[in-house]
């Protein structure tokens, strides 16, 4: 690469055997590479050329900065669950929501439960031991860019603080609750949640509030990109529809979810969670530009909650309960 940079772009898209693609992985490990793709661009090379790199802690975007205004950035994120769902080998393409849920349903179940305690990294999904793989990523991998980057001393305090935020996951958040247990300071814990924010491990939800007087409006959740992770660090792999944080799991799937299609389509700021002070609450508010829709996770079905009507009396919105029956129907109405 660096041999090429010395080359009119023509002369190095020559080297590489004038290919229609060029992909350049690791490109965050390439200082120079932004300038370098630049020189190609504006010498209108013909050749298209991707970058693969860690968007972690902002690595990819020091790189791209040559590159403003000359690129589009896509974002990978673990496998979505209908993505998961079409590749297996029951389902057929002619089948329709309507026939899945009436004559898959088991089979739906059982999947949605898989992914909901392994996750959805592909590695996770084609192995055998799962366990082992996750294990080892949230030992090993999970922190790379942090602890490459001298940005924690030690990855000890920033494991504890995700295994604090793994049994909250879905709780609302107390900074000074995490610092006290840790014993170290608010600002420290601040900042081990950013890192981790933007090492796309966890990633904040808040609360919705357009009455300030009624409504939570300065409080957050945090939730992990992967459920797999989350139970990894919790060494909790029980397949059991019945295990005692069913609930909060579900909650955590659920979102994610909806938070990876989101950052596919480029819009990571419309989810929240709405809660009155006097305690009613409802788990999902998906906003968009034209759109506002609410949601409760419910493992198993219930029926619409006080907190659901009261936010339906409060914003003339229908709460939709959503459980592992009904599933379906949030992914079809968020893709």
């Amino acid at each position: 690469m660096l041999a090429s940079s010395s080359l009119h772009p023509f002369e190095a898209m020559k080297f590489f055997g004038n290919p229609k693609l060029l992909v350049i992985d690791e490109a965050q490990n390439l200082p120079e590479i932004g300038r370098i793709v630049k020189g190609w661009y504006d010498a209108r090379v013909t050749t298209k050329i991707i970058l693969l790199g860690s968007s972690s802690l902002n690595l990819l975007d020091l790189t791209a900065e040559p590159l403003t205004g000359r690129n589009e950035k896509i974002y990978l994120t673990p496998l979505l669950f209908s993505e998961i769902l079409k590749n297996q080998s029951w389902l057929t393409p002619e089948v329709t929501k309507s026939i899945l849920e009436e004559q898959f349903k088991d089979q739906i179940q059982t999947l949605l439960l898989q992914q909901m305690v392994y996750g959805s990294y592909p590695e996770a999904i084609t192995t055998v031991d799962k366990e082992r793989y996750l294990l080892n990523l949230t030992s090993d991998y999970l922190l790379k860019d942090v602890l490459q980057n001298g940005l924690v001393k030690s990855p000890e305090p920033v494991k504890k603080l995700l295994s604090m935020i793994a049994y909250q996951a879905g709780n609302e958040v107390s900074i000074n609750e995490l610092a006290m247990n840790l014993h170290t300071s608010r600002q420290t814990i601040e900042r081990y949640i950013e890192l981790l924010e933007r090492s796309y491990v966890i990633f904040k939800v808040h609360a919705f509030s357009t009455n300030q007087r009624k409504e939570i409006v300065k409080n957050s959740k945090i939730f992990f990109w992967d459920t797999g992770v989350r139970n990894a660090l919790l060494k909790e792999f029980s397949l059991s529809p019945f295990r005692s944080d069913i609930g909060s799991l579900f909650e955590n799937w659920v979102v994610s979810e909806v938070a990876k299609l989101n950052l596919i389509k480029g819009d990571k700021n419309n989810i929240y969670f709405w809660r009155k002070r006097d305690g009613s609450e409802v788990d999902l508010i998906v906003k968009g530009t034209n759109t506002f829709k609410a949601y409760e996770m419910k493992w198993s079905k219930l029926n619409i909650t006080q907190s659901a009507k009261s936010f339906s009396n409060t914003y003339n919105i229908p709460v939709k309960v959503i459980t592992k029956d009904t599933i379906l129907d949030l992914l079809w109405e968020e893709k």
